[in-house]
């Protein structure tokens, strides 16, 4: 498995784009370099090829790749941010999928007439399913509009909740018939409708907000946010090898272990 990262070297909260940030609680940059740097080791121990894309000064969020695109049927589904703040990253993103021989879908650019997709934050694989979300920085106009994505295979969930923004703060597919999640982050109807596709772990709140379902699987291997232990224990009589990941800075940021991470195959 190859994953996508990148080094933190411009890591701040500059700026509020979610409910977790606040300006007035600024990132510990060293702390969050050290976390960073223990997961990108443990994402490795477990098997993960990591490819680093270069971080960009104005851009303190670009570390968080997992909202760079999508990699859907072996090409990149780029992503169109709603956010000013983070508009910036597309065309370093764009760049290094072009040289690193990846075919990009679309070509979002800055065009507003343009629906919003963040990437891989919204949109999760459960083997050839694709669980898809919107509400708050996703359009589902996006997913209706995109006729490159499988609609048979689709699975729109709308997020209810602010704190849980994107759909991988709140859902993780384990396997393509298993998967963690917040129930409450979803509407009633897509809970419903979530159930009818998968197996759902419930994961209790107090570990939600931890960001437990912002979880890396590789494998066998689970990679979650430290002080989850129902979650881990609940992963462990599943079969799975979890591994444990101080992520706190990121966390005030309104990201984890997935958010700082994008699959490549």
């Amino acid at each position: 498995m190859k994953i996508l990262m990148c080094r933190p070297d411009y890591f701040d909260i500059e700026y509020e784009i979610n409910p977790w940030m606040s300006i007035q609680r600024k990132a510990n940059t060293k702390k969050a370099a050290e976390q960073w740097n223990n997961l990108h080791k443990v994402i490795q121990s477990c098997g993960a090829h990591v490819e680093l894309v270069p971080p960009a000064r104005s851009l303190p969020d670009m570390c968080f790749t997992a909202n760079a695109g999508l990699l859907y049927k072996g090409r990149i589904v780029l992503a169109n941010f709603k956010v000013i703040e983070r508009k910036g990253e597309v065309p370093y993103y764009e760049a290094w999928f072009q040289k690193a021989g990846f075919k990009v879908i679309n070509r979002p650019g800055y065009d507003q007439n343009n629906a919003f997709f963040e990437g891989a934050g919204d949109a999760l694989l459960a083997g050839d399913q694709l669980f898809v979300g919107y509400g708050f920085r996703s359009e589902r106009k996006f997913y209706e509009e995109a006729d490159y994505l499988d609609h048979k295979k689709m699975v729109i969930c709308e997020l209810a909740d602010p704190y849980y923004y994107h759909i991988d703060t709140c859902f993780c597919p384990l396997n393509e018939k298993q998967a963690i999640w917040c129930p409450k982050a979803f509407t009633k109807e897509s809970q419903k409708r979530m159930a009818d596709h998968i197996e759902l772990i419930e994961v209790v709140e107090s570990e939600a907000k931890r960001f437990a379902c912002n979880a890396v699987v590789i494998n066998k291997n689970v990679v979650v946010p430290s002080g989850c232990p129902q979650i881990t224990e609940t992963l462990h009589k599943h079969g799975y090898i979890v591994h444990a990941c101080e992520v706190d800075e990121y966390i005030k940021s309104g990201g984890a272990c997935k958010c700082l991470t994008m699959k490549l195959d």
